[in-house]
C-alpha cells in the first residue's frame, strides 16, 4: 500500500488532536508516515503508532526552534525524498499552510488547502473543501505531482488504529535560507484553561448583544458548563470587548466544531465565513429577522441575559 506522509503538530512531544485527526484521514489513503520535528520529537512516537503510524520520522536541531518556517520546510522535502509519498498531508493552521505551500513549490505539486474531508481516488486524493463563505462545497484533486493538502481540524474524528509506529532518525541538510530568518524573543500565552478555538468540540461565541466586555461572564460561563472555547464576533473584538485572538470571521479564525452556539451575534457574511462549517450551530437573539437564523439548526428567540444562563444552569443540573 501507499505511505502518506502526515506533519505532525506537537507541543514538546505532546501530539494536538488536529493531527491524529489527519492520521484518520490518511489511512484512507495508504499507509500513514508520520514526520515529528523539534524538541520532544522522539515522544511523539507512542500516540502516533497507537492512531495509525506505521513509521515515525524525528528530527530535531537548534534550527526548527530559531528560525521561521524554512527549516521545517527542508525536514518535510528530505522526508518527502525520503518516502516518495502518494499525498502529503498538515493540519490548517497558519504556520503549517505555509509549510505546505513552500514544499508544493519545491516539488512542482498542486496544494488543496483546508480541506474539510478526504477520500481515495482512481487518480488520486479527492478532497471536499467549503468555498465563497462556505456557501458552497467543492470537490477538488491535484492534477500534477503529489498532492500537498493541508485539512482544517474537526474534519474527521480521532480513531485508534495500533500500528508500529517505528521510529527512525530523519537526516536534514539546511539550505542556505533556513537562517535568514531568526526568531528573537517569545512571549507564552496566558492560559484560560480552555480548549484552543480553533481545535475545540464546542465553541460559544459572542458578539454586539453582549454589550460589554463585562457581559461576557455570561458567555464564559456557558463555555465553561460545556467544556467549550469562547469565541467573539468583529464586533465584539472591535469594541475591546474580547481580544483579536479569539475572533471568529473571515478576518480572523475559522473554526468547525461540532457544536457552535453564537449568542447575540447577527450573523454577518464575514462571520459566517468563520464558523459556517460547524455541524450544529445553535443562536440565540432577540432580533427573529437577524440573518444567524437563516443558517442555524436551532433558533432561540429571546434576550440572550435570560436565556444564556438559564441553558448554563441546565447543563450544570444535568451533568449532575
Amino acid at each position: 500500500m501507499a505511505e502518506v506522509l502526515v506533519y505532525v503538530d506537537h507541543m514538546d512531544g505532546a501530539v494536538r488532536k488536529p493531527t491524529l485527526e489527519l492520521l484518520t484521514l490518511a489511512r484512507r489513503l495508504g499507509d500513514p508516515v508520520a514526520l515529528a520535528l523539534g524538541p520532544g520529537a522522539e515522544n511523539t512516537a507512542s500516540a502516533l503508532a497507537e492512531h495509525g503510524a506505521v513509521k515515525v520520522l524525528t528530527a530535531d536541531a537548534a534550527e526548527f526552534a530559531d528560525y521561521l518556517v524554512v527549516p521545517k520546510v527542508d525536514a518535510l522535502q528530505a522526508a518527502y525524498e525520503a518516502v516518495s509519498p502518494a499525498a502529503v498531508l498538515l493540519p490548517s493552521s497558519a504556520e503549517a499552510k505555509e509549510i505546505a505551500a513552500r514544499l508544493a513549490v519545491r516539488i512542482g505539486s498542486g496544494i488543496i488547502t483546508d480541506a474539510v474531508d478526504l477520500e481515495a481516488g482512481e487518480a488520486g486524493p479527492v478532497a471536499t473543501q467549503s468555498v465563497f463563505a462556505a456557501a458552497f462545497s467543492t470537490r477538488t484533486r491535484v492534477s500534477k505531482g503529489t498532492p500537498v493538502i493541508t485539512v482544517k481540524p474537526n474534519s474527521a474524528p480521532v480513531e485508534a488504529a495500533p500500528a508500529a509506529g517505528v521510529v527512525e532518525a530523519l537526516t536534514v541538510s539546511f539550505s542556505e535560507k533556513a537562517t535568514g530568518t531568526k526568531v528573537v524573543s517569545r512571549t507564552a500565552r496566558e492560559s484560560t484553561g480552555r480548549p484552543e478555538l480553533t481545535e475545540a468540540a464546542i465553541v460559544v461565541s459572542g458578539g454586539r448583544g453582549v454589550n460589554g466586555a463585562e457581559n461576557f461572564a455570561v458567555i464564559e460561563a456557558l463555555a465553561d458548563s460545556l467544556g467549550a472555547a469562547v469565541g467573539a464576533s468583529r464586533a465584539a473584538v472591535d469594541a475591546g470587548w474580547y481580544p483579536h485572538s479569539s475572533q471568529v470571521g473571515q478576518t480572523g479564525k475559522s473554526v468547525s466544531p461540532q457544536l457552535y452556539i453564537a449568542s447575540g451575534i447577527s450573523g454577518a457574511i464575514q462571520h459566517r465565513a468563520g464558523m459556517q462549517t460547524s455541524k450544529t450551530i445553535v443562536a440565540i437573539n432577540k432580533d427573529a429577522e437577524a440573518p444567524i437564523f437563516d443558517l442555524v439548526d436551532y433558533g432561540v428567540v429571546g434576550d440572550l441575559f435570560e436565556v444564556v444562563p438559564q441553558l448554563t444552569d441546565e447543563i450544570k443540573t444535568r451533568k449532575g
